[in-house]
């Protein structure tokens, strides 16, 4: 299989990327890039917990757009484009009550003015508990300055 980066980001460019955003803030961080995917984790802790003490739907939902759209940006030239999020779906299927919450992002279309990702996000058995599917419309950087 070949590589889908237009350049190869590393997992240390990908968390600098993200210092002091509410990626931080939530303790995801990126862990492996492969020729095809990248992952992450988030902590099941007091950050991305609802009050029933299991996490928060809306927080498995950042997990998954973080780990789509920081991979979508490697995938374009980031000279000329970036990916900005059109609409990002979550089937939440199984509980995280602690330890971690585990992603991988892979891409399902990779086209010249869009691409669509596929996430899926498991507990520390291995467990499914949420797939979600991120849309991302790739735009020339020249219109966003």
């Amino acid at each position: 299989m070949s590589s889908i980066w237009h350049v190869r980001p590393t997992v240390e460019i990908m968390q600098e990327t993200h210092e002091n955003t509410m990626v931080a803030h939530l303790g995801i961080a990126f862990t492996e890039i492969g020729d095809d995917f990248v992952a992450g984790r988030m902590p099941a802790d007091n950050r991305t917990s609802q009050p029933m003490g299991i996490v928060h739907g809306g927080a498995s939902v950042v997990l998954a757009e973080t780990l789509g759209s920081a991979a979508a940006n490697w995938v374009v030239d980031r000279d000329l484009y970036r990916a900005l999020g059109q609409e990002v779906n979550a089937n939440h299927l199984r509980p995280a009550k602690s330890g971690w919450v585990t992603g991988v992002a892979r891409p399902i279309h990779l086209g010249r003015r869009s691409q669509v990702w596929g996430i899926e996000l498991t507990d520390d058995n291995g467990k499914l508990t949420c797939i979600s599917r991120l849309t991302m419309a790739v735009v020339e950087l020249a219109t966003l300055r």
